[in-house]
Order: C-alpha cells, then sequence, then structure tokens
C-alpha cells in the first residue's frame, strides 16, 4: 500500500507538469453538463487521486506513463476541436435568421395574393348565380301574387253571394240558416279590411252592417210578439223560429243578446212583482218562504218550456234566479224601512235563516258565472276538526258542545270558501241587525244574572282532588252561548255588527270576571268588620284574620282555574272572530283587555292563597319575636313557632297543590309568591329578636335551617309523588335564608376587635346599609355607645360606589326590605282598585 502511495505521488506531480490537470477540468465541466455519461471523468465528484490510483494500481504500472499521456492529450485535443466547431457555428445564426425572416415575408405577400384571387372569384360567382336565379324569383313572385288574386276573388265571390242570400234570408225569417251563413260572412269580410279603400268592397260592407242591424230588429220585434211586455204570454210556447234566433243574436253585436235576455226575464219576473207588492200579506218576512217557493216553481216551469229555447251557454236559469234576488233584496229592503218598528228578533231570524238556505241552495245549484265577480272557484272541504270554536259551523249538535282545555293548543281550521250567493238577499238585513245585537245583549245579561243566581243557590263547587280542581261550568255555558252567536252573526254580515257583537262580548266576558269570579272570591274578616278584596293585600301586623276553611281554599283555586281557562278561551275567540270579520275590520277586534281583566282575577287568587298561609304564619313568627333569646341555656331540637310554621304549610299547601294539579304553572307562582313574601317577614321579625345570647343565636340558625329545608320542599310537601322544585322557586328560597342564617351567623361572631367585626359583617351580607348595621348592633344587644364608635367605623370601611351611583347609607346589594315589599304591595293595591 506504501509503494501505491508512493507511486501515485509521482504520477500525479508528472501529469500536472504536463499540464494535464486544467484540461481535465474543463473536459468534466462541459461534458457533465450537456451529455450524461459513464465516463468517470465526467463525474462530478471526480477524484482525480482515485482516477490515478486506477489507471496506475502498481508501481511496474507506470511503465507505460508516456502512453497514457498520449491518450488524454489526444482526447483533450478533440474536445477542443468540437469546442470550436460550435462556438464557429455560432456566428452565423443571426444571418440564418434574419434571411428565415424575408423568406416568410415573402410567403405571406404571396398568401395574400391568392386570398385576393379568391375573394374576386367568389364575387364573380355570386353575381352568376344572381343573373341565373333572377327569372326564378320573378317566377316565384308571379305565383304568390296569382294565388292571393284568385283567392281573394274566391273570397269576394263568396262575399257577394253570400250577402245576397243573407238579405233574402233575413226576409224569409230563416233563421236557422242565417246563423251559419252570417258567421262565415262575417269571417270572409275581415280578409278585407285592408281593401276597404275600394268602393265596391266598402259597399259590400256596409250591406252586411245594414243585414246585421236589420236581423237585430228583426229578432227584437220577433220576442217582443212573442213575450209582450204588457199582457199574457203567448200560448203557443217557444218556437224553432226563435231558437234559431238566439244562434243569430250570438252572432249579432252583444247589445242585442243583453236587450233579449233582460226584456225576457223582465216578463218572466213581472207576475212577481205584482203578487209581492209591499201592500199584500204575503210581501211581509213572516211568509218570506212564499217567495222562495215561487221561483222554484217559476224555474221549473222555464225549464219545462223554454229550457231549449235559449243556447245552454247564456245560463238564463241562472240569471232569472239572480236578477230575482235582486229583486228581492230591493223589495224587502223598502218594506222593512217601511215597516222597522214591527221587524222582532225571531221574526228577523227566521227571515235570515230562509234567506240564507235559499242562497246555499242556489250555490248547489249554480256556479255563479253570471255574477259581476266572473267565474267562482269550486269549493274545497277543509279537513275536520274537534275545536269548538273550529266546528263545522253547519251542523246542528256543534252549538252544544263545551269547549275543552285541549282545544286551544289544536290546529285552527281554515276558512271554507266564500258562497258566491252570499249575501246576494241577505245583505238587506243588515241595516236591522242592531235588533238581534239588542237581543243578544238582553239575553247575555240574563245569562249572567242567572249564573250569579246559581251560585249562591248551589254554592261553591265541591273540592275535586282528584282531577285537579273544578272548572265553574257557567263559563263553559258562557263560551258556548259565545260561538252559537258568533256563528249565527258571521252567517248574518261580516261587518259592522260582528264589531258590534264583539262590543257585547267584551261587556259580559268583564261582567263575568268581576260578578261570578272576583265576586264570589272569599272575604276576609277583622275586629273591624269584613274588608275587599284589595285590602288584603295591606300587611297589618298584629291584626287577627281568620283562616280559610278548606271549601273556601277550593273556591279559590276553583276560580283561578276558571280564570285560567276564560283567559285561554278568549284570547281563541279573539282569534276566531278575526277570521270571522272582514280584513279590514280585523284591527277593531281586540280583547286584550278583557284578558287582562282574567290576569287580575288569576292574580288576586294567588295573592289571597299566599296571603292566607302568610297571615297564619303569623302569630308563630310574632311569638318568635317575643322570646327571650338571651336567656336560652342550651341547644335544642326545633323551637314551638318552627313546628307551628311547618304545620300551617302542611295543611295548606297539599289542599292548593292538588287542586291546582291541572295548572302547575300557578302552584309555582304560588310557591315564589308566598316565598317572597314569607321570607323578608321571617328576616324582619328576625331584627325584632333582641337582645341575643350566643345560645340563641346557635338556636335560631337551627330553626332558620329547618324552616329553609322546609321551605325548598314545600312544592312537594304531603305528597306521593316527590318532584324537584322549580329553579326560580328554589334561588329565591337559597338566596333569602340564606340572608337569614349569615345575619344570625353575624350576630354569634364577637365584636372585637371591631374591624374585624365589620369586615366580617361586609363580606357575609355585603349589605351596604346603616340601618340593617344598626339592627345587627341591637340584636347583640350592645350598649348605644358602643355602637357610634361601630357605626362610625362601618361607614369608613364601606366600599366605594361605583361611578354614577350616589353614595347613600339607604343603598343596599341585597334583596328588597320588607318596608320595600309592603310600599310594592300598595301600588297593586291601587293598581287593582282602578280596575275595579
Amino acid at each position: 500500500m506504501a509503494g501505491v502511495i508512493y507511486c501515485t505521488s509521482r504520477t500525479w506531480f508528472r501529469l500536472r507538469r504536463a499540464g494535464l490537470m486544467a484540461a481535465w477540468q474543463r473536459t468534466n465541466v462541459v461534458t457533465g453538463k450537456v451529455f450524461p455519461s459513464q465516463d468517470p471523468l465526467d463525474r462530478a465528484d471526480f477524484n482525480a487521486v482515485e482516477y490515478i490510483n486506477t489507471l496506475f494500481p502498481t508501481e511496474q504500472s507506470l511503465a507505460n506513463i508516456d502512453e497514457v499521456v498520449n491518450k488524454i492529450r489526444l482526447k483533450i485535443r478533440r474536445l477542443d476541436d468540437n469546442i470550436r466547431t460550435v462556438v464557429r457555428g455560432q456566428t452565423n445564426v443571426g444571418q440564418d435568421g434574419r434571411q428565415a425572416l424575408e423568406e416568410a415575408q415573402k410567403a405571406i405577400q404571396q398568401l395574400f395574393g391568392k386570398i385576393k384571387d379568391i375573394k374576386d372569384k367568389a364575387e364573380k360567382s355570386e353575381q352568376m348565380v344572381k343573373e341565373i336565379t333572377r327569372d326564378i324569383k320573378q317566377l316565384d313572385h308571379a305565383k304568390r301574387h296569382l294565388t292571393t288574386s284568385i283567392t281573394t276573388l274566391n273570397h269576394l265571390h263568396m262575399l257577394a253571394g253570400g250577402v245576397d242570400s243573407l238579405e233574402a234570408m233575413t226576409r224569409r225569417r230563416q233563421y236557422g240558416e242565417v246563423a251559419n251563413l252570417l258567421q262565415g260572412v262575417v269571417n270572409v269580410l275581415e280578409h278585407f279590411h285592408k281593401y276597404m279603400g275600394i268602393p265596391q268592397i266598402r259597399q259590400l260592407s256596409e250591406r252586411v252592417k245594414a243585414a246585421q242591424n236589420e236581423l237585430g230588429q228583426q229578432i227584437l220585434a220577433d220576442f217582443e210578439e212573442a213575450f209582450p211586455s204588457q199582457g199574457t204570454k203567448r200560448p203557443g210556447g217557444p218556437s224553432n223560429v226563435l231558437r234559431d234566433a238566439c244562434l243569430v243574436a250570438n252572432v249579432l253585436d252583444p247589445r242585442i243578446k243583453q236587450e233579449i235576455i233582460k226584456k225576457f226575464i223582465k216578463q218572466h219576473l213581472s207576475e212577481y212583482l205584482v203578487l209581492f207588492q209591499e201592500n199584500q200579506d204575503v210581501a211581509w218576512l213572516d211568509k218570506i218562504d212564499r217567495r222562495y217557493a215561487w221561483i222554484k216553481r217559476q224555474l221549473m216551469d222555464y225549464e219545462e218550456k223554454y229550457g231549449r229555447m235559449f243556447p245552454q251557454e247564456w245560463c238564463m236559469t241562472e240569471r232569472i234566479a239572480v236578477e230575482f234576488c235582486h229583486v228581492t233584496r230591493t223589495e224587502l229592503a223598502k218594506i222593512m224601512r217601511t215597516r222597522a218598528k214591527e221587524i222582532e228578533v225571531k221574526l228577523l231570524l227566521f227571515a235570515i235563516q230562509r234567506t240564507t238556505n235559499f242562497e246555499g241552495l242556489m250555490a248547489k245549484r249554480f256556479s255563479g258565472c253570471t255574477l259581476a265577480d266572473g267565474t267562482v272557484k269550486k269549493a274545497e272541504l277543509p279537513p275536520p276538526s274537534t275545536n269548538p270554536f273550529l266546528e263545522d259551523e253547519t251542523g246542528t249538535e256543534s252549538d252544544e258542545t263545551v269547549i275543552e282545555k285541549g282545544d286551544i293548543d289544536r290546529p285552527k281550521k281554515p276558512k271554507a270558501p266564500d258562497n258566491p250567493f252570499h249575501g246576494i238577499i241577505s245583505k238587506c238585513f243588515e241595516p236591522h241587525l242592531y235588533v238581534y245585537i239588542e237581543s243578544q245583549d238582553k239575553n247575555l245579561g240574563e245569562l249572567i244574572d242567572r249564573f250569579v243566581a246559581d251560585f249562591k243557590a248551589q254554592g261553591p263547587p265541591k273540592p275535586n282532588v282528584d282531577e285537579g280542581g273544578a272548572v265553574l261550568p257557567s263559563c263553559a255555558d258562557l263560551f258556548v252561548y259565545y260561538k252559537k252567536c258568533m256563528v249565527q252573526c258571521s252567517q248574518l254580515s261580516t261587518g259592522e255588527p260582528m264589531i258590534a257583537l264583539t262590543t257585547i262580548f267584551q261587556k259580559y266576558l268583564r261582567e263575568y270576571a268581576w260578578k261570578i269570579l272576583s265576586g264570589n272570591l272569599p272575604k276576609t274578616t277583622s275586629s273591624s268588620g269584613g274588608l275587599t278584596i284589595t285590602s288584603l293585600l295591606k300587611e297589618k301586623e298584629g291584626s287577627e284574620v281568620a283562616k280559610f276553611t278548606v271549601e273556601e281554599l277550593c273556591l279559590i283555586c276553583s276560580i283561578l282555574s276558571t280564570a285560567e281557562y276564560c283567559l285561554a278561551t278568549t284570547q281563541q275567540l279573539e282569534e276566531k272572530l278575526k277570521e270571522k270579520v272582514d280584513a279590514s275590520l280585523m284591527e277593531r277586534i281586540n280583547l286584550t283587555g278583557e284578558m287582562d281583566t282574567f290576569s287580575i282575577v288569576i292574580s288576586n287568587s294567588i295573592q289571597l292563597l299566599v296571603q292566607d298561609l302568610d297571615a297564619a304564619c303569623d302569630p308563630a313568627l310574632t311569638a318568635m319575636s317575643k322570646m327571650q333569646w338571651q336567656n336560652v341555656e342550651h341547644v335544642g331540637d326545633q323551637s314551638p313557632y318552627v313546628t307551628s310554621v311547618i304545620l300551617h304549610i302542611k295543611q295548606n299547601v297539599p289542599i292548593i297543590r292538588d287542586n291546582l294539579a291541572s295548572t302547575r304553572k300557578y302552584f309555582t307562582q304560588f310557591c315564589i309568591k308566598f316565598g317572597n313574601s314569607f321570607i323578608p317577614k321571617f328576616i324582619n321579625h328576625l331584627f325584632k329578636c333582641k337582645p341575643i345570647s350566643m345560645v340563641g343565636a346557635e338556636q335560631l340558625l337551627l330553626d332558620t335551617h329547618s324552616l329553609k329545608m322546609v321551605l325548598l320542599d314545600l312544592p312537594s310537601i304531603g305528597s306521593q309523588v316527590v318532584r324537584k322544585a322549580p329553579a326560580s322557586y328554589t334561588k329565591i328560597v337559597v338566596k333569602g335564608m340564606t340572608r337569614a342564617e349569615m345575619i344570625l351567623k353575624v350576630v354569634m361572631a364577637p365584636h372585637e376587635p371591631t374591624v374585624v367585626f365589620v369586615d366580617n359583617y361586609i363580606k357575609l351580607l355585603a349589605d351596604c346599609s346603616t340601618d340593617t348595621f344598626q339592627k345587627i348592633l341591637d340584636m347583640k344587644g350592645l350598649k348605644r355607645s358602643e355602637q357610634s364608635s361601630m357605626l362610625e367605623l362601618f361607614r369608613q370601611r364601606l366600599p366605594a360606589p361605583p361611578s354614577g351611583v350616589e353614595n347613600t347609607s339607604s343603598m343596599s346589594l341585597t334583596a328588597p326590605t320588607p318596608e320595600q315589599e309592603s310600599s310594592r304591595i300598595r301600588k297593586l293595591e291601587k293598581l287593582i282598585k282602578k280596575r275595579l
């Protein structure tokens, strides 16, 4: 190996001296980039030492070094020659490019020349084709003109012959042939509108118009002769001549057709105007059936005698019926204005019922296509519904159906399509519907008075615990009667009478709320005599308030359930009234005030239940405040006053819960209102317990915790089914009773050092009121001198109020005090007085 290295070094220096190294580098750069090769000299990572060692692996191989050097030099010379040739070849590229560009320009010029030659040849070819086809076009125009001339001459011949025939047939009254011929002549004449400047064509057109006028006058004269305006009908009945004359009238001016229809209907109804004159007995409302019986006979007589005389598309039967309706409406309106004082409710309803029945019969028999508003869409049957306010109004048994609470959530019944003949006669009764409205006002007043008398005679409903409280049956009777009146009035009119009826509904909804519901709420008594409902809202400590009996509690719950039912059904009644009334009058229907009235009844009922339970707990709280808490020596079980409060809760709450089972949300409201009333009152009595010893405070803390547990369990107390209390109620109880516990914990804390006591108070109660702090100090039994220094320190250590808020000593971060609650109650009392 040492010999190899020695040889390599010698070889390296000899090659370098020969100048072969630079040649190798140039060769490697050129060949490596241009042509890929397996030659070691072309590799990018070429190592000269390794390559030389490959050529001369031993010292003996150095003997042919000259031969290897010559080969490499030869290869270098060849590469240099190739490089030189390529470089010299690039010197002629610019000249060759210019020469190629000149050749391209010459080729483009030649191409333009060829295109121009082709265009010239195309124009010459087009001119040649035009010359060839000129004669063919002339022949085509001649053929078209000749065809048009022949057709026009044929039409002219037909027109001239048709006009002559038309005039002859008109004189002979051959209406059957005239009907077809006249239509053809009119159609042919339309082709000559652009030739009216030609005298002969204009003359033929004038002859056609004259023939049409003559036919019109002749047909009218024939109908006048067959059906004279005065006298009796022609005994022979309709003839084929008149039937064909109607076919001709279809082709003539529409005024001829309208005149024939008008005269025929007028002559057909002339007898009706004589029979039912205003001075005739049969013209009054009590014999209105005879009018409709007469027209039915006349229509049957018409179908039998004249049904085939008039074309079917004239709808003569419907036209006669419609004209009869218009005449009847005018005559009835006239006679009712004259004899308005004789109209009674029963008579009016009888006439309206018979009239609407006749209108319904017409809707079944006719399509209404002859009315002014055009054709009427076919009525679609609405889907069935079980809601009393949404029942089929034409049924006979629906008026007696009692409204169920579940109906409120059921889907509404879509409006049925209008009867096209609705109101065509009955519209005349609308100005006199005030008689019906006054009657309903009187009937509803009597119904309310009967409800009041029945309640007094039968007494309050019996407790109905199994069904969750009894709803007064009178409310269902009231709304069933409302529904009957609404359906009946909507059949009479959907305009102003519906608004008047709505006003009556509003009046007696309010009377029902105050006379039946609020008027029968139990009254409380005190030493000063009876109190009104609103006086129950006043909180008078120390007054003896009688506790409601079980029957009275059930009555309050029943009235509450009834008011809730009335509230929901009144909302539904408003929706149905808006569906029945005209769209332009919908905004005038608003029963919000009546729904608010029922809401007040519900609120009063809940307040009575709260007041009763609250008053029952007052003696126990008063006993708590009068106990000598500084003399309590040991902590035992809950105090007697706690047992008394729990007893009253267990007596009242299960009864209220069971009777409000169907209205759980109002039972929840009762619980919340009781919590908001009892807890502040308990805290207020807690402040009156002074002074309190450490043991006394511990006993009070135990009692407070017992009351807290009972209050948390209040919604399900005494129930076999345990339900989780509503979160809103639980939050109120936890917040209020926790405050009471914090007050007692502050009282139990030592008042020295003073700074620690004040900071502990602010931390536990977060109350910045000096009055509350003063009460705490009174509960601890501190002297006035000690209290003064502590109050001063309390004011100093109060947290700074936020910007924009006045720093007052009455600012509090806690729940409203009992005094604030009392102020709110007084405001509520004033509001209820205004409502009453």
